[in-house]
C-alpha cells in the first residue's frame, strides 16, 4: 500500500514556468526531484534536484518513477497517458494538469483497479473552477443551471486577438477544437468549440465567452439529470472567437496545429502581466424560492520566495499542490478517480497552497 504523507519522495515532470512553481510549493512539505529533458531555461534558483531525461522514453520512465510515492505530471495532454500506465502498474499516486477529456477517460478506466490515487485535471479549468461550483451548488434543494467561466488574459491587451500564450499553445489549440461537452435543456450532449459566444460585463468592461472542451472534466456526468444547463466558457477579449475560427477554419490550420502553434506562440508570446477571471453562477432554489449564487474573483501575479509569478502559473500551480496536499493528509481518498467536484472548497482553502487563492483575493 502507498503509505503517502509529508515527507514522501514526489517526481514533479515537466520544468516549465507552471511546474517548476509546483516543485517550489510542494518541496515545503514533500521531498521533491524534478525531471525534464532539459535543465530550466530560465534564471530560477529551484530548492530542489532536477534529473534529466526524456519522458517520451518509456524505459526510461519505468526505471525511475517506481522510485516515488507520487507523480505530478505538468506535461503537454499528449504526454501523460504513459506516465499515468507506469505509475497505475506500480500503485504510485497519480497528478496531472490535462484538459484533455480522451487522456481523462482513459485514466478514468485505469482507475477502477488502482491501487493509488488516479487525479487528472488538477490546475484551474478543469480542477479550481469545478470546486468552486460544485460549492455553490451545495446551497440549493434544486439546482437549475451551472455557468462555469475561466479568462486567462494581457492585463493590457493589444493587438486584433487581445491575447498572450502564457501557457501550453498546444493545450490552448486543443480546447479551441475539440467538442465541448454540456448539458442543454436537460440532457448531455457535445457542441462545437468556439460556438455559443456571448458577452460578458465586469465591472463596466466587456469581455466575450465561448465553448471550449475539457473545462468541466467530469462534472456533465455528476450532473446529468439534475440541471437544465451546465456549460464552461473560456472568458476572452471581444473579437477573438472571430479571429480564431478564421484561422482554424477558413485558413484550415486545425489540421496542422504544429504550424498553428509556431504562428501562435510567435506572435503572441508570454507577458509578465497577466490575469485570471474565475467566474461562477449557479442558479435554482432553497426553501421553493428561485435564487442565484455567484462566485467571481479576479487572480493577479504575486510575488512567491522572492520570484514574480503570473497569476496562470501560480493559480494553476496552486490548485494541484493543494489537491496533493488533500491526498496526503487524507482529506481526499487514497486511491482511485478522484472528481475535481467532489473536493471540498472549504478543506481545499485550508490547505497551505490553497490559502492563496484567499490571501490574494482582489
Amino acid at each position: 500500500m502507498n503509505t503517502f504523507r509529508d515527507g514522501s519522495k514526489i517526481l514533479v515532470i515537466g520544468m516549465g514556468k507552471v511546474g517548476s512553481l509546483v516543485g517550489i510549493l510542494l518541496n515545503n512539505r514533500f521531498k521533491v526531484t524534478g525531471l525534464d529533458k532539459n535543465p530550466p531555461h530560465y534564471d530560477l534558483n529551484l530548492p530542489f534536484e532536477v534529473i534529466g531525461g526524456d519522458c517520451s522514453d518509456i524505459d526510461f520512465l519505468e526505471k525511475t518513477i517506481p522510485a516515488f510515492q507520487a507523480v505530478v505530471s505538468c506535461m503537454p495532454y499528449f504526454l501523460n497517458l504513459p506516465i499515468a500506465q507506469i505509475c497505475h502498474k506500480n500503485a504510485i499516486h497519480y497528478f496531472d494538469l490535462t484538459e484533455d477529456v480522451p487522456t481523462t477517460q482513459a485514466i478514468r478506466q485505469m482507475a477502477e483497479t488502482a491501487q493509488a490515487v488516479m487525479a487528472p485535471q488538477c490546475g484551474l479549468a478543469p480542477g479550481f473552477i469545478g470546486i468552486v461550483g460544485a460549492d455553490l451548488c451545495k446551497r440549493f434543494d434544486k439546482i437549475r443551471d451551472i455557468e462555469l467561466r475561466v479568462g486567462a488574459l494581457p492585463q493590457f491587451p493589444n493587438g486584433l486577438l487581445g491575447y498572450s500564450f502564457t501557457w501550453s499553445p498546444a493545450g490552448v489549440i486543443n480546447e479551441y477544437i475539440n467538442d465541448c461537452e454540456v448539458i442543454h435543456n436537460g440532457k448531455k450532449k457535445m457542441v462545437p468549440a468556439l460556438d455559443g459566444l456571448e458577452k460578458i460585463y465586469i465591472g463596466g468592461e466587456e469581455f466575450e465567452a465561448f465553448s471550449t472542451s475539457g473545462g468541466l472534466g467530469t462534472m456533465c456526468e455528476t450532473f446529468e439529470g439534475k440541471v437544465d444547463t451546465l456549460n464552461y466558457k473560456t472568458m476572452r477579449y471581444p473579437g477573438h472567437c472571430k479571429l480564431m475560427k478564421f484561422l482554424l477554419y477558413e485558413l484550415i490550420m486545425k489540421d496542422d496545429r504544429q504550424q498553428l502553434e509556431q504562428i501562435l506562440t510567435n506572435a503572441k508570446p508570454p507577458v509578465q502581466e497577466d490575469v485570471v477571471y474565475v467566474y461562477a453562477v449557479v442558479e435554482g432554489w432553497k426553501y421553493d424560492k428561485i435564487k442565484r449564487e455567484e462566485y467571481y474573483r479576479p487572480f493577479q501575479p504575486i510575488v512567491i520566495d522572492g520570484e514574480h509569478w503570473r497569476a496562470i502559473s501560480w493559480t494553476t500551480a496552486a490548485s494541484i499542490a493543494a489537491v496533493v496536499e488533500m491526498v496526503a493528509q487524507k482529506t481526499l481518498p487514497t486511491s482511485g478517480f478522484i472528481k475535481q467536484e467532489e473536493i471540498p472548497f472549504e478543506a481545499f482553502l485550508e490547505t497551505t497552497n490553497g490559502k492563496f487563492f484567499l490571501e490574494k483575493e482582489l
